[in-house]
Parts: C-alpha cells; structure tokens; sequence
C-alpha cells in the first residue's frame, strides 16, 4: 500500500472532531485535524463580538456534553470548569406572570398556576429521567446498523440489535410505551394530554423545538423533547450550566487534550475534496493545493455537505447520493449575541435576581409556538417570535467589562431560506430588531440597554460554521434520521459508503447537541477496523 502521511485526517476542528481525534491518538494513532475557520471548536466557540464584550457566538450552553467524555480526555485538567445556572428556566408573559424553575423553586412556582400540575409535573419529570436514564445507555455505542446478506458483519449486528433490546428491557413496560409515544407522537398533543397550565406545557414545549423547525404539535417533535433531557452538569442529571470562558472553553480543552497525544491540528484551512482512490478514502485536497494521504478519512461536517460538495458524484452509489441530497436541514434558528449597558428588568419579576442566570424563554404557550413556525413558513420569520435568552455575565465575568453584560438570543421561528427568491442578507436587520423589540417588550429598556450585537440568520450559520440551512443539529432529528437511520440506514456504523471513510459529527448517532458522542463512537469505528486491518 502506498505511503501515508498520517493514519487519520479528520475535515473539521469542531467539537466532535477533536473528540474522535484525541481518542484515536490515546489509542496510538497517528491523527491530523484540517479546519477552515482560524480557530478551532467548529460551533462551539467564544469569541470578543464587540469591543471587550465575548460570548460563546454559536453554541451556547452545557447540559450534554458527555461525562465519559469529559473524563477520559481529562477536560477538567486542561482548564474546564462549568457552573450550574442558579435558576434553570425563566418563563415571563406579557401580562406580568411567569414559571420559575429550578431546585428548591418549581412547585411553588408551578403551584401559583395548577395545583395539579405540581404533582403531574412530579411524576412526568420522573418518567423522562427514568426514559434517559436507560437511552443514556445508548448513547455511547454505535445503534444496530442493518447490513445486506449473511456474514460476519450481519452476524456481529445481530448481537448489537440484541444488546440494544436488552437495554431498552430494562424498561418497564409503561415506560416502554411512553417511550413510543415519544418517538411518534408530538410534544403538544402529550403536554395537553398531561398538564392545565399553559406555562408548564410551554416549559417542556419548548424543549420540542429547540433547533426543531417544526410546531410543537408536529409528530416527533416528544423526541426533541426528550433529547434534551439526557444532559448533566457536574453530576446533576437534567441541569444546564455555564462553561466558565463560554463554549470554546470546552473545545479549547479538548484541543488541548488532543495535541497532549500528538495530534496535528492545522486551522485557516478548507478541504476542497475527498481523495478517492480505486473506492477507497485514502485522504483530503486542501484548498491551497496540499493533499494529506491518510489510511482513514473522518468527516466532522454535515453528512450532506461532506457527500455533495467535498466528494466526486461519480465515486458514490447513485442510490446513496440521492438520499444524501434529500437529507433535511433546517433549525428555523436565528442567533444573536448582545453587548448590554445593564441587566433587563423584567415585567414579570422586576429587578436583579436568580432568574437572570436562568434561560430565560419568551414564548408563554404551545399555542405561541405553533403559530410562530406556520408565520415562518408563509413570511419567513414569526411576527411574533419565540426567544431564549441567556445572560452568561450573570455567572462568568471574564465575558463583559465591569457592570456590563452579555445576552444570547436564540430565536425561532426563521425560514431556513425565505420564500419568492428573497435573501437573508437583505432581511437580517430588520428579522435583529424585531427579536429586541420582542425582548424589549418582556422587559422595558433592554433595546436602550445595547450596545452592540453579532447577528447570524440561517444564512450566516451556513457560511461561517458550515451548519447547511442553519441546522445545528446537522440534519433534523426527525424519525428517518434517527438512530439506524443516521444518517442512512446501512451506515449507522459510523462507517461511509467507501471504505476509509467515516463518520465523526453530529449527522451520525446520537445528533446534535456539544455531546462528544459522535466522536467517541466513531473513534471506536475506526479502532476496531484499524485492529482487524493489521490482526
């Protein structure tokens, strides 16, 4: 075989890619990481937005990152540190009430609007820790991959699919069944099923369309719901914390951890092709001309992106390209990053307080959602918005001047691309200043307050990030692009349609979110073939 550069080269310095790098390099391999971007964290990164003003300018907040993860590259070591909101989740309407969530607050809170709720709530919060709690188990290991005809490969998937079955067994069976309604049906239709209150509904609603362009009471959309409950902070299953430095702490320790082992991590570099060699990955074209021979190729991108952009149509299976150009993407989100004067003074609960460190969710009904994903899709953005907002000053003051603070909006619903040809270019600012006014209107003053903003539509998520239609989860987490069929059934494996190729990113098993498990499964791909190649 012809001499190699490398043993992998992985296209992407986003969090997963470093992941999968630093694994491959603990197990003795030979790793090269190319990134386009100047830094390396992909999404994941923090950034000055405007002047002495960082916030984490993409990916915003810790739950999901893996605990497996964090200790096997020893993050800890290289500098992490996450702190847990001191109020989980603000949810304000316009009228002057609200939910406030956290230890020791959600059943009174809750109790101000249903007493009934407060025992519902109990027993549904229950129910999808004890559901987590089992699907955590799946996270870390490849899904049951379906292969073609009878061999060892058809033989070693059995034994996953029976692995898989064996977990979900633990499950007694009214959990089993919850668990089906969670995969199929909408996140509306079982919060109206379960909860009075429209706050409370709102709460796990909400959870349903994060990065999910799709109403509330869209089928699947209880799956959304339930992918954000796998997440942990500091031990503490279903918190969300605050990574001290913002998100590109996290992959800064991870880049950290991955040269520790040797890993060559070269950033302002674009790939411009896959090198196919008799239908095999055997490396990458850089776009200064460079090519890297590596005896496996990981692709932390976008699967569609990655198969209709960075390979030649004619090295790929007709029936795979075909499938590939239809995978969905799409988050209907629109981000932005705020420079503020001073802290927002809510309606709701005026003045400083721990529910300034929550995230703060403007969007007070199922029915608010809803109507905001049919405005996106017949004008292109919500006249009425749904808005989180997160003020990581309140609990990290390296990001803000003193007395200053930052704010991330993470606002839907936005049309991935706008109807009748229209561009986002054109749109941006004016879509930036409705999200304010939305704010403004929740709490008075805060357009006074800013100073400056970093504003990404759909369309500037895809050309900075590389995130296809804005989709941070890159690909929607809809029931066909789930598990044995991430990205493609018959390549849940982790492995690509070529041999040498993989996948390391969030197109594959278990999705989106700043988990590290993508990496880590993929890493596990790679090993076990690398084994059996020189057994």
């Amino acid at each position: 075989m012809a001499d190699f550069d490398t043993d992998v080269v992985i296209i992407g310095a986003g969090h997963n890619g470093l992941t999968c790098a630093a694994y491959l390099a603990m197990a003795g391999l030979r790793v090269h990481v190319a990134e386009r971007r100047k830094l390396v964290g992909g999404a994941a990164v923090t950034e000055e937005f405007h002047p002495g003003f960082r916030n984490s300018v993409a990916a915003y907040t810790v739950s999901l990152l893996n605990p497996t993860v964090i200790a096997d590259l020893k993050l800890h070591e290289h500098g992490l540190r996450i702190v847990e909101r001191r109020a989980q989740n603000f949810l304000p309407t316009p009228d002057g009430n609200y939910l406030l969530t956290g230890e020791g607050r959600t059943a009174a809170s809750i109790a101000r609007h249903s007493a009934r709720d407060v025992e519902r709530y109990d027993a549904f919060a229950r129910e999808l820790e004890a559901i987590a709690d089992v699907l955590r188990q799946l996270v870390l290991r490849a899904p049951p991959n379906l292969v073609a005809g009878f061999g060892a490969p058809a033989i070693r998937e059995s034994l996953n699919a029976l692995g898989t079955a064996n977990v979900l067994r633990a499950l007694p069976m009214e959990h089993q069944r919850l668990l089906l309604d969670l995969f199929t049906r909408s996140a509306g239709e079982m919060l109206d099923d379960i909860f009075q209150s429209e706050l409370v509904k709102a709460l796990f609603g909400f959870d349903a369309i994060v990065g999910n362009y799709a109403s509330p009471y869209a089928a699947g959309s209880a799956y959304v719901m339930l992918h954000h409950a796998f997440g942990e902070v500091n031990g503490k299953k279903g918190v969300w914390g605050h990574a001290i430095g913002g998100m590109g702490a996290i992959t800064q320790a991870m880049a950290a951890a991955a040269r520790d082992h040797g890993v060559v991590i070269e950033t302002g570099i674009g790939v411009r092709e896959v090198l196919i060699e008799d239908g095999r990955a055997t490396g990458i074209l850089l776009d200064d001309g460079r090519c890297i021979r590596a005896r496996y190729v990981a692709a932390n991108v976008n699967p569609k992106l990655l198969y209709t952009r960075l390979m030649p149509k004619d090295a790929l299976p007709p029936e795979f390209l075909t499938r590939m150009e239809r995978w969905r993407n799409g988050s209907g989100t629109f981000r932005m990053n705020v420079a503020l004067s001073s802290l927002p003074s809510f309606t709701a609960l005026p003045g400083d307080g721990d529910h300034l460190s929550a995230g703060i969710i403007m969007a007070p009904s199922l029915g608010y959602m809803d109507r905001a994903w049919q405005d996106a899709r017949e004008f292109g953005w919500s006249r009425a918005p749904v808005v989180e907002m997160l003020i990581p000053s309140t609990l990290d003051d390296t990001l803000a001047p003193p007395g200053k603070h930052v704010a991330s909006l993470f606002c839907q619903h936005v049309a991935p691309e706008l109807p009748n040809g229209a561009s986002w270019d054109d749109h941006r600012d004016e879509v930036a200043d409705l999200m304010i006014a939305t704010v403004d209107s929740y709490a008075p003053g805060f357009k006074a307050s800013v100073l400056g903003r970093q504003v990404l539509s759909p369309l500037d998520l895809e050309r900075e990030f590389g995130l296809l239609g804005g989709d941070i989860f890159h690909g929607a987490l809809t029931l066909n692009q789930l598990f044995s069929a991430r990205p493609m059934l018959g390549h849940a494996d982790y492995r690509g349609p070529l041999k040498g190729l993989y996948h390391c990113g969030s197109g594959s098993h278990p999705g989106g979110g700043v988990t590290g498990a993508p990496g880590h499964n993929a890493a596990r791909a790679i090993l076990r073939d690398h084994k059996a190649f020189f057994a």
